[in-house]
């Protein structure tokens, strides 16, 4: 009996040879391609034209590339189906099911150029393509292997999306226009996603013959071979009759066009200041259009009087970016320096920065609107400022001020806020040249002393517009990663706009007609020193708009001011492209109360105070110190003789109400013979009279050397702030006696070389001495 074993089949083991053969065939052909790969990379580095993108995402300029190529990248979102559909179907149908080699392709094509004994058909891919525009090589065997390996390259690294785009960027259409976007936009003046199925069509059949089939000189034959890949799309159904039919109708008259070179000043300014083939920025051309064609127009009727030059910034308050900018009236004037940025060129501005030292001295609680400022003349250790019309208005209101842009409350302010604190907020603010010279400015900043951009200040007006806050305004259509800085309080910027928002006042333009609209907005103009730069910056809820006017050479013209010259211009602006702009206003917010306030002094009122006026004031920042301007004296009963605690006699007086003023208001009202109640002369038996009162010597400066020259010496002025109840003075140069003058008298004198003593005594013995040093110099 035969055992179970005997009944068990035996199978053979096939050989597993062929198969680790196979394994190992692919795994060292890998290997040799990333050999091959790591040791000659792939040249896919493009060199793209810059474009400037609106923003809507059109083109509005455009530039050469390096080797002088309009080489446009075409974006993916541009490639529309449409596109897409038709260079795969002309080209390469089955892109997306191989690997960057067709094989089916090239053994056809190998099998024609053997029977035919000419290359007849290439059988390069879209991938192929892009190798051979990536490395061009003159057309061989050899050639083809390395464009075979530059495929497999390019489809190992990208995706079938980038490798299409790259076709697109790359295609050749005769001169120095690569891809579809460069024809799209010198041919048809229209970005690749606009085209029609024509159009496209078009663009697929020149890069076959990009030398005999050129737009403007050979579109008959363009049509023709247009409308004869049509009929095979239709033939192959690969679109609907009705799009083949109406692609077949559309006639084809492209020519050649001139790239876009819109907006040039910003263009280039980007392009400097950002890297990558498209720089997407905010303008909007609509408003672009309208301010340029309005800068344009005005800066021909100022060449009349020798202006020549204008620049415009206009800034979305919404958005903080830059939605139309204007570097001068007309770029291509080549002659008279219009390729030069105004908006970006620094210059003095005036009296623009006033508006952020008041608001910022309201936050300090210095000042409230109708709070009271000395407007006469003052001296800052030799730094004397003046006001734009050389006079002095004795009590102003820092409103009344700001209105009339005095120069002297402006100077009074700062030195009181402190000009560090000025300083920091305008560096915070991006004012570059500000920030490169901080240590170097002094008092004279607030009227213009200083180097500042229209883009700076423009900005800079933004936060007016936001209540208080400063975000860096972008030129870029893309989300700012940039934190707001609080410049002032909503409650400070709220009062400064109430200011800036009146019309009735000094810096409103002459020549404005009253026929002409005038827009809701709040505005600041500002002059710079010798005439050389007229500004307005205007603002509502949802534009700021700067406005510079002036020559580039820094040539000054007498009539050149803000006012009369620049503000103009503004209004016209903000009447195109908001024309109903009192439809929204600024409101009063939270942190902003009124209250009623002493109109002598602007302060709450005190026990003597009659005229009263409302005004905006901060709770808890804002001064509560009531107000003192008049004071109780005691004087005799003829009312000659004033008396103090210590002389004041047991009978035989009464008492009197008289303003309290001081020395330099005083001075001002005796040099312009304006009459006021005096304060009676104190008791001259009263030895408190030597110790308060002594004179203030103004001129010259005490401590400071002077230079005179020795063929023509200028004499040196004497001038003193007496105290009150003084009725001579007597000067004494080197302890010799020189003069007596009436207390505000003005004296002259020819000083000695070297040091020198000058001693000031009022009639009440009451003394003050200083050193001045005198160097005799050939001038």
């Amino acid at each position: 009996m035969n055992s179970s074993a005997d009944h068990i089949p035996s199978f053979k083991r096939k050989p597993r040879a062929p198969l680790a053969i196979a394994c190992l065939s692919a795994a060292l052909g890998i290997l040799a391609f990333v050999a091959l790969h790591l040791l000659f990379p792939l040249p896919d580095k493009i060199e793209y034209s810059t474009i400037i993108t609106d923003n809507k995402g059109e083109t509005i300029h455009a530039f050469l590339t390096k080797d002088d190529k309009w080489r446009m990248k075409t974006a993916l979102d541009e490639i529309s189906p449409l596109l897409s559909t038709t260079i795969i179907q002309k080209e390469d149908r089955f892109f997306y099911y191989h690997y960057g080699v067709n094989p089916l392709a090239l053994i056809k094509a190998a099998a024609k150029n053997l029977f035919q004994g000419r290359r007849a058909s290439g059988a390069s891919t879209i991938t192929m393509q892009v190798a051979r525009a990536l490395e061009p090589k003159p057309r061989s065997y050899t050639g083809k292997l390395v464009e075979i390996f530059r495929a497999w390259q390019l489809e190992w690294k990208y995706s079938k999306e980038d490798i299409l785009q790259m076709y697109c960027n790359l295609l050749p259409y005769g001169g120095n226009i690569e891809g579809v976007k460069s024809a799209s936009l010198l041919y048809f003046k229209k970005d690749p996603d606009h085209l029609s199925l024509a159009e496209i069509v078009a663009l697929c059949v020149i890069p076959n013959r990009p030398s005999s089939l050129v737009p403007g000189k050979n579109n008959q034959e363009i049509e023709r071979q247009r409308n004869r890949w049509l009929q095979k799309f239709a033939d192959e159904k690969v679109f609907t009759r009705q799009e083949i039919q109406d692609a077949l109708t559309e006639p084809f008259d492209a020519s050649r066009n001139a790239a876009p070179k819109l907006v040039p000043h910003l263009a280039y300014k980007l392009k400097r200041s950002f890297d990558g083939p498209v720089i997407e920025s905010a303008i909007d051309m609509n408003i672009q259009l309208k301010t340029e064609k309005l800068a344009s127009d005005y800066a021909r009727g100022l060449q009349l009087k020798n202006i020549r030059h204008t620049a415009v910034v206009v800034i979305d308050n919404q958005s903080k970016k830059i939605i139309a900018y204007t570097g001068s009236a007309d770029f291509t004037d080549t002659i008279d320096g219009g390729q030069v940025n105004g908006a970006a060129a620094i210059r003095q501005p005036g009296s623009l920065l006033k508006p952020l030292a008041y608001g910022k001295c309201i936050d300090k609680g210095l000042f409230t609107p109708r709070s009271v400022i000395n407007d006469v003349g003052i001296n800052y250790d030799g730094y004397a400022p003046e006001n734009f019309d050389k006079q002095f208005n004795g009590y102003v209101t820092l409103q009344y001020a700001l209105e009339h842009s005095l120069n002297i409350p402006a100077v009074k302010s700062l030195a009181l806020l402190g000009k560090d604190e000025l300083i920091s907020s305008l560096a915070f603010c991006n004012f570059q040249q500000i920030r490169k010279d901080q240590r170097k400015l002094g008092l004279s900043m607030i009227l213009g002393g200083c180097g500042a951009t229209l883009e700076e200040l423009t900005g800079l007006y933004t936060a007016f517009a936001s209540e208080g806050l400063y975000a860096r305004p972008g030129f870029l259509n893309a989300p700012s990663a940039d934190r707001p800085y609080r410049v002032m309080s909503p409650a400070a910027t709220f009062m400064i706009n109430e200011i800036l928002t009146k019309v009735n006042r000094p810096d409103f333009p002459l020549n404005w007609q009253s026929t002409e609209h005038m827009p809701q907005i709040a505005w600041k103009t500002g002059t710079s020193y010798g005439r050389r730069d007229a500004w307005s910056i205007g603002y509502n809820k949802r534009f700021t708009v700067g406005v510079w006017a002036g020559n580039f050479s820094g040539k000054g013209v007498p009539e050149l001011s803000g006012a009369d010259i620049a503000t103009p211009l503004l209004f016209r602006i903000f009447n195109a492209i908001d024309y109903d702009s009192d439809r929204e206003w600024f409101s009063q917010p939270p942190d902003c109360d009124i209250r009623q306030v002493c109109s002598e002094t602007g302060l709450p009122p005190g026990e003597h105070c009659h005229n009263l006026a409302t005004d905006y004031f901060i709770p808890l920042e804002s001064s509560a110190r009531a107000c003192n301007h008049m004071q109780e004296i005691m004087v005799s009963a003829d009312e000659k003789i004033a008396y103090c605690r210590s002389c004041l006699p047991h009978a035989g007086y009464k008492k009197k109400l008289f303003r309290t003023m001081a020395p330099e208001m005083q001075q001002y009202f005796d040099e312009r013979g304006i009459s006021y109640q005096k304060i009676p002369a104190h008791n001259p038996d009263c030895e408190r009279i030597f110790r308060d009162g002594q004179p203030a010597i103004l001129s010259p400066r005490n401590g400071s050397e002077y230079l005179i020259s020795r063929k023509n010496p200028e004499p040196l002025q004497l001038k003193c702030r007496p105290g009150s109840d003084a009725e001579k003075i007597y000067w004494h140069i080197n302890n010799r006696f020189y003069k007596v003058s009436q207390p505000n008298d003005v004296q002259f004198f020819i000083p000695e070389e070297g040091p020198v003593k000058i001693s000031c005594t009022d009639d009440k013995g009451r003394n003050k001495d200083i050193w001045i040093r005198i160097r005799y110099v050939d001038l």
